[in-house]
């Protein structure tokens, strides 16, 4: 007897909710269909949460997890933005009404102890008896998770040992890689047991799959632009997998609910709602512009020096995508003003790395640069901005007035987007201080708080 397992994916949705209700009545429609004839599962890796949105923000991820549960999710693993986004105690209780499993292969607390609310794999077993291995890993971002408490062993490694552990258990092993594609493929190599991959994190996708040592890869993008579906072929006399395929369904060309809108604003009320409530009074209106100094990176170049303690600091000026109003500042004022899930750091450079840090901000391109990702979400990098650092027409450097000495170190504020090595080389080996779990909102907001400006 053959038999076919239909399995639905999703990755990487960055809550980006407009995609959500399609998603969700395709798959609903999906369920109908197979439930009680096939054997069929959803699942999806890594990413489902960004806190720039007003509805994750305002739940602290657990609207995403209302959401998954009622698309009837069987699994999910969790990307970089569920883990170093969150603190600790949020992450911890961020799944606790969940209806789905969360496996995770990687992932412990800092004495080596999985938390509760995960599973280092699943063995699923169909209606017909096969069994189906589920295991998975999330990218190693390990000072982020150092910081907050958490610790990820090495990926390949432990999926490697987990794999090991249950391959005599079961008839079909499914990974759920939060890891990027170069990873993936390493995976292929290294555990040929695995039967699938499901890919995430580096964002792409393979619209029929993609056949490599055996090895199935299935991907879907990012932002709900697709919905992946692989089918697995099995048989039971032979007890193992005969053929293996992977689809992908643009999000356009699926139907659109009728209460698509009226979800949209559901959710937009509700993070509206929730981030509604007070953190200080402003008595004077703050202008952004994202190519000159303002009353805007003024202050939170202020703000950032006050909180880290930092001689110097250095930021982009499209950080800002509002002004900051005259009056009351509310939670959601700050998350509109900065949305991005981007935490403060102090580099340590000496006066000759600061000073080849100043050359480099020069890049007449950057300002008008449109990033995507290291956690930006605004629109352009807008121009660097710098305080208690400058450079005067004879090309002399100077922190805090005083000429800086090339053999001496300093310590410069600036945010961690800065510390991957893309913009600064010298920063990606540099010591490094992340601080955690505050985003650059946060400082802005104790800030606020301390001095009710």
């Amino acid at each position: 007897m053959r038999e076919t397992i239909h399995i639905y994916h999703t990755n990487d949705l960055h809550s980006h909710l407009e995609n959500w209700p399609t998603i969700h009545q395709f798959l609903s429609d999906r369920q109908k269909m197979h439930e009680g004839h096939d054997s069929y599962l959803i699942l999806d890796i890594g990413d489902h949460i960004d806190r720039s949105n007003t509805f994750t923000e305002g739940t602290l991820g657990r609207g995403n997890v209302d959401l998954l549960n009622e698309a009837g999710y069987d699994y999910v693993t969790i990307g970089n933005n569920e883990g170093i986004t969150l603190s600790h105690e949020e992450l911890d209780s961020m799944y606790a009404n969940a209806n789905f499993e969360v496996v995770v292969s990687n992932f412990t607390d800092q004495y080596g102890i999985i938390p509760s609310w995960i599973l280092p794999y699943k063995i699923h077993k169909t209606a017909s008896g096969i069994h189906i291995g589920v295991v998975a890993a999330t990218a190693d971002f390990g000072i982020y998770y150092e910081k907050l408490g958490w610790h990820i062993q090495q990926p390949i490694n432990r999926l490697k040992e987990v794999c090991e552990e249950i391959r005599h258990k079961v008839d079909i092993i499914l990974c759920m890689s939060h890891l990027g594609m170069s990873q993936d493929e390493i995976i292929t190599e290294e555990i040929p047991q695995i039967d699938v991959i499901f890919g995430a994190h580096t964002h792409h996708f393979f619209d029929e799959g993609k056949m490599l040592n055996g090895t199935l890869q299935a991907a879907a993008g990012k932002y709900g632009a697709f919905v992946g579906k692989v089918t697995i072929e099995f048989d039971h006399n032979l007890r193992e997998v005969t053929s293996k395929k992977a689809v992908l369904y643009p999000i356009e060309t699926l139907q659109i609910p009728e209460n698509n809108a009226e979800q949209l604003e559901t959710w937009e009320h509700i993070g509206k709602s929730k981030l509604a409530y007070p953190l200080f009074a402003n008595q004077t209106l703050l202008k952004k512009d994202w190519f000159h100094s303002s009353s805007m990176s003024d202050f939170f170049a202020n703000a950032l020096l006050a909180f880290t303690g930092a001689d110097c600091a250095m930021f982009p000026a499209g950080i800002f995508l509002t002004d900051l109003q005259k009056g009351i500042v509310t939670a959601g004022d700050l998350h509109r003003l900065l949305p991005h899930p981007i935490n403060p750091c102090v580099v340590s450079l000496t006066g000759a790395e600061l000073m080849e840090t100043v050359e480099l901000s020069k890049n007449e391109k950057w300002p008008l640069l449109e990033v995507k990702g290291l956690g930006f979400r605004g629109k352009y990098l807008g121009a660097i901005q710098f305080n208690q650092l400058y450079e005067d027409e004879e090309g002399d450097v100077y922190v805090k007035g005083e000429l800086v000495k090339l053999e001496k170190t300093y310590y410069l504020a600036t945010l961690d987007m800065f510390t991957f090595g893309y913009f600064f080389p010298a920063f990606k080996f540099a010591t490094k201080q992340y601080f955690m779990p505050e985003f650059i909102r946060d400082v802005l907001k104790w800030y606020g708080q301390k001095n009710e400006i």
